[in-house]
C-alpha cells in the first residue's frame, strides 16, 4: 500500500510539473505582461525597470524555477485585469465553484444510481425504456441549451426560481456559502441541475450496463441457488460490485464538474472560478489563466489519487493481488 501511494505521488509530481511548465509558457508567448501593465505609452526605461522587477530579464530556467516555487505557495502574481493578487481572487471565487460542483455531483449520484439500478432490474419494461430514451437528451444536449431551457421554464414562465447570481450568502471562518440561506439555495437549484444533467445520465447508463453484466456472473447464480432473496442479491452482492467502476467515473466527473463549470457559470452568471476564467481569457489575463490551469490540474490529481485508494476499500481483490506481488 505504501509503495502504491508513493508511486502515485511521484506520478502526481511529474504531472504537476508538466502542467506548471505549460502554464509558465503562457507568460512567454501570450501577450507581453510589461505592455499590459504599463500600456503603449510607457518609456523604454520604464519597460526595462519593470522587466527587471518582474524577473523577466533572467534566463528561462531561472524564471521557471521561480514560477514553480511561487506556484507551490499559491502565488501567481497580480491580475492584469483587476490589479489584485490572483491568490486572493481564487480564494474569493473557489467556494462558489466548489459548492456548485458538489451539489451537482450529489444530484447526479443520488438520482443516477437508483435510476440505473431500476433500469437494469426492469429491463425491457416500458418505464425502463422511457428512462433510457430520456438519457439521450442529457448526453446529447449541451449544458448551455439545458440551462437556457430551465431559465425559460422555471424563471421566466413559472417565476419559481431566480435565473442568475448566487443570491444571499453567509461567511463562516472565511468561507462563503449560500447553502445556509433560502435565497442561496433557490439560486443554486437551476445551475446545479444544469451542471449535473450530463453526469447524471452518464452514471445512470453506466450503472445499468454494469448491473446487467454483474447479474450474469456465476457468483450471482450461486447466490440465487443458496436461496437468498432478490433484495439481498441485487443490493448486497450485485450493486456493491457494480459500484467499483462507478467510483472511477464519479471521481473523474467531480473534477470535470469543477473544471468545466465554465459554461454553466457563464449562463447563470454564477460568480465562481469558471466565470473568472472566461473574463481572464477575454482580457488575456495570463496570471489568472495560469493559476486556473494549475489549480484544476491539482484537483484532478488529488481526485485520481483518492479514487485509486478507494479501490482498495471497495474491491478486496485488489488487496489480495497486492499481497501476492
Amino acid at each position: 500500500m505504501l509503495v502504491f501511494i508513493l508511486r502515485r505521488l511521484a506520478q502526481a509530481v511529474v504531472v504537476m510539473l508538466s502542467v506548471a511548465f505549460i502554464a509558465f509558457m503562457l507568460f512567454q508567448y501570450v501577450g507581453d505582461p510589461v505592455t499590459n501593465l504599463l500600456g503603449q505609452d510607457a518609456t523604454e526605461e520604464q519597460r526595462v525597470a519593470l522587466r527587471k522587477d518582474l524577473g523577466l530579464d533572467q534566463p528561462f530556467p531561472v524564471q521557471f524555477a521561480r514560477f514553480a516555487a511561487n506556484a507551490v505557495q499559491g502565488e501567481f502574481g497580480i491580475s492584469l485585469r483587476q490589479g489584485r493578487k490572483v491568490s486572493a481572487l481564487i480564494v474569493e471565487r473557489f467556494p462558489a465553484t466548489l459548492e456548485l460542483a458538489l451539489v451537482a455531483g450529489l444530484i447526479a449520484l443520488s438520482v443516477g444510481i437508483p435510476l440505473g439500478v431500476y433500469a437494469a432490474l426492469r429491463r425491457g419494461k416500458a418505464s425502463a425504456q422511457v428512462l433510457m430514451t430520456g438519457t439521450l437528451f442529457g448526453v446529447s444536449l449541451p449544458n448551455f441549451v439545458i440551462g437556457i431551457v430551465l431559465i425559460w421554464v422555471f424563471a421566466v414562465e413559472l417565476k419559481w426560481l431566480p435565473s442568475f447570481g448566487r443570491g444571499e450568502v453567509v461567511t463562516l471562518w472565511g468561507w462563503t456559502t449560500g447553502l445556509l440561506t433560502r435565497d442561496g439555495l433557490l439560486h443554486l437549484i437551476l445551475p446545479a441541475v444544469t451542471l449535473s444533467a450530463f453526469q447524471l445520465t452518464l452514471i445512470m447508463r453506466l450503472v445499468r450496463a454494469e448491473m446487467l453484466e454483474v447479474l450474469r456472473t456465476d457468483y450471482i447464480r450461486f447466490a440465487r441457488a443458496r436461496g437468498l432473496t432478490n433484495r439481498s442479491v441485487y443490493f448486497g452482492h450485485a450493486l456493491k460490485n457494480t459500484l467499483v467502476p462507478v467510483i472511477t467515473i464519479t471521481g473523474l466527473q467531480l473534477g470535470s464538474l469543477i473544471a468545466f463549470a465554465i459554461i454553466t457559470e457563464q449562463v447563470f452568471q454564477w460568480p465562481g472560478m469558471g466565470l473568472l476564467f472566461i473574463q481572464a481569457v477575454q482580457f488575456a489575463d495570463i496570471p489568472v489563466m495560469a493559476a486556473y490551469l494549475c489549480l484544476i490540474s491539482l484537483i484532478f490529481v488529488v481526485i485520481n489519487l483518492g479514487v485509486d485508494l478507494l479501490y482498495f476499500a471497495v474491491d478486496p481483490r485488489l488487496r489480495v493481488e497486492g499481497k501476492a506481488h
